[in-house]
């Protein structure tokens, strides 16, 4: 023991910071017109830290061409699962769970709404603040315009999100701005505290994770992006 020279406990520790992994979790349903360039720009984006990715696609079921083309996606790291039927995208994000062996875990809609390029601005905070749990917020730069050129898609949706983040924060004394928002990010272990417990098929997984987030206490981290909804 006293042989080793102190170098290579060093080096043994730097060695760990490279080689953590992020999985990114891709549930699918008849996106055959996105997946592809969704894969590609989650392939091409560069994360900090010397993150390495791996890219997780669970095919929920689709029913139109989504399986060969996620079949034919030839990018590394990059593991496919498929959903004999279609049982909603809480059934695919906890399958997702299940397979994912990376250190941070983060949640990727496959219909290009959600940019990977906020990967960098997602990541950071788990470095630099120490937190557990990251929410790429829309609200903060998405307002509510009715008229114009730039008027909000779906207002409603907009208006419904507002009252259930509202709501939530209530009943669980934070201070979210978008319980809904598509991009979350977690620590393997708060993952791991409660994905055997989860329960929703569909998109009640929503508050479904934020709800267990909440009740384990881990702190929640809201970073702004732009969010580009489709009509």
């Amino acid at each position: 023991f006293y042989r080793i020279p102190y170098w290579n406990f060093n080096s043994n520790y730097f060695q760990k910071v490279r080689e953590m992994k992020l999985s990114i979790i891709i549930p699918v349903f008849n996106e055959e017109k996105t997946i592809s360039e969704l894969v590609n720009r989650v392939f091409a984006v560069k994360l900090p830290f010397k993150l390495e990715k791996e890219i997780i696609i669970i095919d929920d079921g689709s029913t139109d061409n989504s399986k060969s083309v996620i079949e034919a996606l030839d990018v590394r790291n990059l593991r496919r699962f498929y959903q004999k039927e279609n049982l909603g995208k809480g059934a695919a994000i906890r399958e997702g769970f299940n397979h994912a062996k990376g250190d941070i875990l983060i949640i990727q809609d496959s219909d290009l709404e959600y940019d990977p390029k906020y990967y960098p601005s997602l990541l950071k905070p788990f470095f630099e603040k120490k937190v557990q749990v990251v929410y790429g917020t829309r609200l903060l730069n998405y307002p509510l315009k009715l008229w114009g050129k730039n008027k909000t898609i779906l207002p409603t949706h907009l208006l419904a999100n507002k009252f259930l983040s509202e709501f939530t924060n209530l009943l669980y004394g934070s201070k979210l701005t978008d319980m809904e928002t598509g991009y979350k990010v977690f620590r393997r272990e708060v993952v791991d505290s409660f994905k055997t417990k989860l329960k929703s098929k569909r998109f009640g997984i929503e508050p479904e994770l934020t709800a267990r987030v909440a009740k384990g206490k881990w702190r929640i981290y809201e970073v702004p992006i732009n969010y580009y909804g489709r009509s």
